[in-house]
């Protein structure tokens, strides 16, 4: 499997879209991805190749779709199968509570990523002051990407020039503190719980990236040798203001801004909506089949039930929006948010693509300082919605 260098989404060298440039290959799951990344490295001059095989039946082997029939095809069969009933009171239970917050927050997602240039990222995380924390943090709000594809950006930003405290800073919030997914988060858990979360995951990020500044000034982490490609006279301010005055207010426009934006509603969707059905069905077997008394006895508001959803987070690899239906069925089932803010956190500070990437690609002490210096933080602050909430 290839990755793609725009979205981070795994793809098949063999299905993908692909552009030789200077020797190197890039696989791209969409045209889409493939024209973003030639309009953001300046390439001209590229070649660009269609699939060695044509896929047959694309639709069938889209993950999303594949993954949506089988959840369709166990609420038919449950009604012939008494024993799949409680499976789809509960998926059915969900669906209701946060269909709509999956389609606006895919909408928005689909604005952000069209009218967001993604040069201005790089231009705010170029200085290595404190408010770069501050601007990565801010700009991992307006990130309409899953956690993987969070991933590949992050390595990116790193690799034009990002310092690495702005880069674990972007990675700790973007997950959580995300638009889409906030919305996401409010249609399970209602506002007030949902901003708590999303409110410490920004605090969690900002908190770790000044101690990331501290480490790297006594040469405790790597710094960052590469350099930023940008014009040093770039202005995010000026590209905006030209960008309004240069916009054409007609129907042509306003038609390709629609294609845009559908563009990144289907990109996105791509990328996070198998993740959130695969975390629907988690939550809907956990809440029909496992009993109430073992939330309560293992997952409860107490010490021991904060190290083992600390522990159930570590090892499982599920997207971020897969873990939102999961830590929603911790919520429901014991009343302890901060379980499930535990649980939603851990599993990315813990997770071990995440900490492999940047052992890979920023430096080893980086990736081991990680969990140290995250996962206090967040046992406390889910101490704090134990006794708040």
């Amino acid at each position: 499997m290839a990755t793609d260098p725009v979205c981070g989404m795994n793809v098949n060298p063999d299905d993908a879209l692909k552009l030789s440039h200077r020797g190197v290959t890039y696989y791209f799951c969409s045209l889409r991805c493939l024209e973003r990344f030639k309009a953001e490295h300046g390439i001209e001059d590229a070649v660009c190749l269609a699939p060695a095989a044509k896929p047959r039946h694309a639709l069938l082997r889209n993950k999303t779709v594949m993954i949506a029939l089988f959840l369709i095809l166990l609420c038919l069969l449950a009604e012939f199968i008494p024993l799949i009933r409680p499976f789809r009171f509960a998926l059915v239970m969900y669906f209701r509570m946060i269909w709509w917050a999956i389609l606006l927050g895919l909408f928005l997602g689909g604005v952000i990523d069209h009218f967001i240039p993604r040069q201005y990222i790089s231009a705010a995380l170029a200085t290595s002051k404190r408010r770069s924390i501050l601007h990565a943090v801010i700009l991992g709000f307006f990130m309409s990407v899953c956690s993987h594809g969070i991933l590949a950006l992050a390595i990116q930003l790193h690799k034009k020039g990002a310092p690495t405290p702005c880069v674990v800073a972007f990675l700790m919030a973007s997950p959580w503190a995300n638009l889409p997914l906030t919305i996401m988060l409010i249609g399970f858990f209602g506002v007030v719980p949902a901003a708590y979360i999303v409110f410490v995951a920004i605090v969690v990020a900002v908190i770790t990236g000044f101690i990331y500044q501290f480490l790297e000034s006594k040469g405790w982490v790597e710094l960052n040798k590469n350099t930023f490609q940008l014009d040093k006279d770039f202005s995010v301010r000026q590209d905006f203001v030209r960008r309004w005055q240069d916009y054409s207010w007609s129907a042509v426009q306003f038609k390709h801004d629609l294609i845009g934006v559908w563009q990144g509603v289907i990109s996105l969707a791509n990328m996070v909506l198998w993740w959130i059905l695969i975390g629907m069905g988690l939550a809907s077997l956990a809440g029909a089949y496992i009993p109430q008394d073992f939330f309560y006895q293992y997952m409860g508001p107490s010490a021991l039930g904060l190290l083992i959803t600390l522990a159930v987070a570590t090892v499982l690899e599920v997207c971020s929006e897969g873990t939102a239906p999961l830590a929603f069925e911790i919520f429901r089932q014991t009343g302890a948010l901060g379980n499930s803010f535990v649980f939603l956190m851990a599993g990315v500070a813990t997770d071990y693509t995440e900490i492999g990437l940047l052992w890979h690609n920023v430096g080893r002490r980086t990736a081991i300082w990680l969990p140290v210096v995250t996962v206090p933080q967040i046992i406390l602050f889910g101490v704090i919605a134990n006794i708040i909430f």
